[in-house]
């Protein structure tokens, strides 16, 4: 990369240096290969399916969308614009692919088409059948391929013979084997069926969002057009009905029962060779769930657990699931810690945060975690590694390991299959993910077989975050200078880099996820990014003290975080901007409106402002349902915050930056707050986006939103 690029032109065609950086890997059960993703450059969106060959220590692309396309530009349907905007994935070509459990066969969908490909011989071809394909996934046994199209499931021979429907949509509003919105937004359930481990039948979500109330989206930027319909569940509304049938390849069809009506949420689905399918059904307070065995002769589910929780309870990935011995494995908050349960045992203690399990081997269970609130505070934040635990036979000690764990704070990930381990990790001291191939050996040794290479681009700039914890609560932040700054320079002014509620953390120890921060500070700012109470990763209370008081309780965080840096780094605290996007967008409102005076302007980004606007799912979590409890949704509504009618001197510059057609939280959100501050007489600016979602994949836009930023926020301080 020359110098002659920018780090915003190249931080957006980049799409923040995700391309050619490998993804998405499976490893082969007996070790003969590891599959992933990866564009051919690091500007290059189109993503090629790749093969690397541990025997022959070769690796050779699988699928090229430009050789099946024949050069030709891609066509997506509006159920894989969907998908593609609720993973929040901004690249094209091969950009998610499903294996049978040989990892021999791949099955995948492009342009709406089916492909399959041999991954051994590393050949595809294209099925022909009706279309636009959604979500392709061969059968455990590789010799077929059941896909969702046109609101149908349908299955084909993996040779392309043989094609049928196995359930057909009974009305429009009715789709089978697709996720429904809140299960994609929310749940991070984005699959609609799964195969039996015989091959000889699937389980089938069947969802009609009849019930759901219809928005409409438009475009104001080209009127001549009609309005996009779209189904919203917001909070205290109707959410989608969802079912779920039982689908033979014989033409059979058993439906599954359970108390819907208690139970509707559908959060999770495991069928494996190891005991019956098992389900996770969630009450729609999500203080109550249910782990249920499906007797697939009849229909009927029976009562493995049951979760109950005061506050509510989380989801997390790779759960629940059996061992080969037939014990429910489970990640569960108790004790104060979150912790890994294996039938009745518990796993670990309060010394980690378990967040999500990757692997059940024969006698271990792969998981990452973080240091627990149970563990003396780390010298920094922001570290996740990869663990195993035994649950049973020679080193069932009670005990874990870590896996892989580098010499220095990282974040890893990891995939295995067999004896293989792919672990991915980033890291603080180099830009960009790294991927090895390992063998685990005893007591956490691991030899290096193999690396996968990474095509991404280096950045322009290196960042230079200080991750330390801050304040009474030890908030974990981090801390970027200005590239070059040195003691006696001066107090700087300071912005606020957060997102700051759930599912959000941002203090990790890894490089390129504080390279715009970086790219700020470099203007002449220190920028605080602060993961206050809400946050992942700290404690099963730490996040859940936010319950029915999101506004007060992360505001008061970034208050106590900024406060507390004065006093270490040269922080000029009369001056103090903050910025965010989404749950940090409407985070760095609330910081202008109702802490002036310790915020002195804020760049807001695709705000919620109202949370009865929001999905249910996500809002009822952390307010209950407005019906019951409306004080709590005015008091942490902005539109109906006390400073919206402050004294005009105490008016903050606020600029409100929405893309219009943004179907997660909608443009309505930026509109009223713009009206009530209009309202109001507090001066605000207003950025819409025209064609732009909740993401902002488009280069030139992701570009000049970072340079439009920067001049606000400069004038807005007094910095020119």
């Amino acid at each position: 990369m020359t110098g002659q690029l920018s780090f915003p032109r190249q931080h957006a065609r980049t799409q923040r240096f995700t391309l050619g950086a490998p993804r998405a890997l499976a490893v082969a059960p007996d070790d003969s290969r590891v599959v992933f993703l990866r564009s051919r450059s690091g500007t290059d969106r189109t993503g090629v399916l790749w093969v690397h060959d541990l025997a022959g220590q070769r690796e050779y692309p699988a699928a090229d969308p430009a050789e099946l396309l024949a050069g030709a530009g891609e066509e997506l349907s509006p159920e894989e614009r969907a998908r593609r905007e609720r993973s929040r994935e901004g690249s094209a070509g091969v950009v998610g692919y499903a294996v049978d459990t040989a990892v021999e066969r791949a099955a995948f969908a492009l342009s709406g088409r089916l492909f399959t490909t041999d991954l051994p011989a590393g050949t595809t071809r294209e099925l022909r059948v009706p279309g636009p394909v959604v979500d392709p996934r061969p059968s455990p046994d590789g010799r077929h391929i059941a896909y969702a199209a046109g609101g149908a499931l349908r299955v084909t021979g993996a040779d392309g013979a043989d094609d049928r429907a196995l359930a057909e949509p009974e009305e429009d509003t009715v789709t089978y084997g697709l996720a429904e919105f809140i299960a994609a937004e929310e749940m991070d359930r984005s699959r609609g069926f799964w195969w039996s481990p015989r091959s000889d039948a699937l389980l089938a979500a069947r969802a009609d969002d009849a019930p759901v109330q219809r928005w409409w989206l438009a475009d104001p930027a080209h009127p001549g057009q009609k309005p996009a319909e779209a189904a919203y569940p917001a909070a205290g509304t109707a959410n989608a009905e969802v079912r779920l049938v039982l689908l033979g390849l014989d033409g059979s069809r058993t439906e599954i029962e359970w108390d819907r009506e208690r139970y509707p949420y559908l959060a999770r689905v495991h069928w494996s060779a190891y005991g019956p399918p098992l389900l996770l059904v969630q009450a729609r307070d999500q203080r109550s769930q249910l782990y249920l065995a499906v007797d697939t002769d009849t229909g009927r589910t029976s009562t493995v657990h049951v979760d109950e929780d005061a506050v509510w309870l989380d989801l997390f990935p790779g759960v629940p699931a059996w061992t080969e011995d037939g014990r429910l494995v489970r990640i569960a908050d108790e004790g104060g810690a979150r912790v890994l349960m294996v039938g009745d045992r518990k796993l670990t203690s309060g010394a980690l945060q378990v967040r999500a399990v990757l692997d059940i081997g024969t006698d271990d269970v792969l998981f990452s975690a973080s240091p627990g609130a149970g563990a003396p505070l780390p010298e920094q934040p922001g570290e996740i590694d990869v663990y195993r635990a035994w649950f049973r036979g020679s080193g069932d000690q009670g005990g874990w390991e870590p896996v892989g764990k580098r010499p220095f704070p990282a974040v890893h990930s990891a995939t295995r299959g067999g004896e293989v381990l792919a672990l991915a990790y980033t890291g603080l001291e180099r830009p960009g993910v790294s991927v090895e191939i390992l063998r685990p050996a005893d007591h956490g040794a691991a030899e290096r077989i193999a690396e996968i290479a990474s095509y991404a681009e280096r950045p322009v700039i290196t960042a230079r975050p200080e991750l330390l914890f801050a304040g009474k609560r030890d908030i974990p932040c981090a801390v970027l200078l200005p590239s070059g700054h040195r003691e006696g320079d001066g107090p700087l002014p300071v912005l606020m880099d957060p997102y700051g509620g759930p599912h959000g953390q941002r203090v990790v120890a890894s490089h390129n996820a504080h390279l715009t921060s970086q790219w700020f500070a470099d203007q002449g700012f220190a920028v605080i990014v602060a993961d206050g109470r809400g946050t992942p990763g700290r404690s099963p209370a730490w996040e859940k003290a936010v319950r029915d008081d999101l506004a007060a309780v992360t505001l008061e965080d970034q208050v106590e975080a900024v406060t507390a840096l004065a006093e270490r780094y040269p922080l000029d605290l009369g001056r103090v901007a903050i910025r965010g996007w989404s749950y940090g967008g409407y985070l760095a409102a609330l910081a202008v409106l109702r802490r002036p005076d310790v915020f002195h302007a804020g760049v807001v980004g695709a705000p919620v402002t109202d949370w009865r606007l929001y999905d249910t799912h996500y809002t009822e979590r952390y307010l209950g349902l407005p019906d019951e409890q409306p004080e709590v949704y005015a008091a942490n509504a902005l539109m109906t915050d006390e400073g919206l009618s402050g004294a005009a001197e105490t008016a903050r510059p606020m600029m409100i930056i929405h893309g219009l057609a943004d179907d997660n939280v909608v443009a309505a959100h930026t509109l009223r707050l713009s009206s009530a501050l209009l309202a109001a007489g507090r001066p605000h600016e207003v950025l819409p986006l025209s064609g732009v979602t909740h993401m902002t994949p488009q280069e030139q836009v992701a570009e000049n939103l970072l340079l439009l930023q920067v001049d606000f926020l400069k004038r807005s301080l007094g910095m020119r």
